[in-house]
C-alpha cells in the first residue's frame, strides 16, 4: 500500500500520548497459518506506565508496576501487548517508550483493507457481522479480525517480524501523519481516568469504523462519535 513506511522502534520511543495519534492511518498486518489480514488503524488510546509522564494514569494496566499480566508493556517498543478482556476478547496494544517504562497504545478500531473474507470468517464465529465497517470496530473485534490471541501471541514483535505462536505481525506508519486528529476521553474507563482529565483517545474524525463512545463506571462525561 502506498503512503506507508515500516515503523521503527525510535518512532515508538516518545510517551504513549504522543505516539498514539501517530498510529492513526498506520497499517498492522498479520499472517497466521498462511492467512494475511491488514487493518488500517482509525482509533487508538494511550496508556502510561507507573511513573511515566507528568501525571499518573489510573486507567492503565501498568499503573501499579510490572506484573505477570502486563509484563510485555515493560519491554521493547514495537512488541504487541495482547491481553484478554472480559475473559473473551483479545485486545491488541503497541508497546511504546524505552524498556522499563510500561507505556502502550490500545488499538481501538480500524478498517480491514486486506483479507476481509478471512476477518469476516473469524468474526462470525462470535456472532453476526452487520457490515464490513464493523469487522474491526472496537478493540475486541479488531483482535478477532486480525487473529491475534491471548496468551499465544502476547509479545509478538511488529517491528522485527519474528514469528510467535505461528503468527507474524508487521506495523507500518502513514508517511504523512493524520492532520487534526480528534481527541477525547477514553472509552469505558472507570473514574477520573475515563473523563476529560485524560483526553487520551484519538481517532480519525468522520471515519465510519471508529467505535461509539461510552463512559466507564463513575466517569460521567461523554464525548466523541456515537
Amino acid at each position: 500500500m502506498s503512503g506507508l513506511r515500516p515503523a521503527t522502534r525510535d518512532d515508538l520511543l516518545p510517551l504513549a500520548v504522543e505516539v498514539a495519534p501517530r498510529l492513526l492511518g498506520a497499517v498492522l498486518t498479520t499472517t497466521i497459518a498462511g492467512e494475511t489480514v491488514a487493518v488500517r488503524i482509525t482509533e487508538v488510546e494511550a496508556y502510561h506506565g507507573a511513573g511515566s509522564g507528568a501525571v499518573p494514569d489510573p486507567g492503565s494496566h501498568a499503573r501499579m508496576g510490572r506484573t505477570a499480566r502486563n509484563a510485555t508493556m515493560w519491554g521493547e517498543p514495537g512488541h504487541l501487548y495482547v491481553y484478554l478482556s472480559h475473559g473473551i476478547h483479545s485486545c491488541v496494544n503497541v508497546v511504546c517508550g524505552p524498556e522499563g517504562r510500561g507505556d502502550g497504545c490500545l488499538l481501538r478500531a480500524g478498517e480491514i483493507i486486506g483479507g476481509a473474507d478471512i476477518a469476516r470468517r473469524r468474526r462470525t464465529v462470535r456472532g453476526v457481522v452487520r457490515s464490513d465497517r464493523d469487522l474491526a470496530r472496537g478493540p475486541g473485534r479488531l483482535g478477532d479480525a486480525i487473529g491475534l490471541r491471548h496468551p499465544l501471541h502476547d509479545g509478538i514483535d511488529a517491528i522485527g517480524g519474528a514469528e510467535l505462536g505461528g503468527a507474524v505481525a508487521r506495523l507500518e506508519l502513514a508517511a504523512e501523519p493524520v492532520a487534526d486528529p480528534a481527541a477525547g476521553p477514553r472509552v469505558g474507563v472507570a473514574g477520573v481516568a475515563g473523563t476529560s482529565a485524560y483526553p487520551w483517545r484519538f481517532w480519525i474524525a468522520g471515519d465510519p469504523t471508529v467505535s461509539a463512545f461510552r463512559p466507564g463506571r463513575g466517569a460521567v462525561e461523554a464525548a466523541g462519535p456515537c
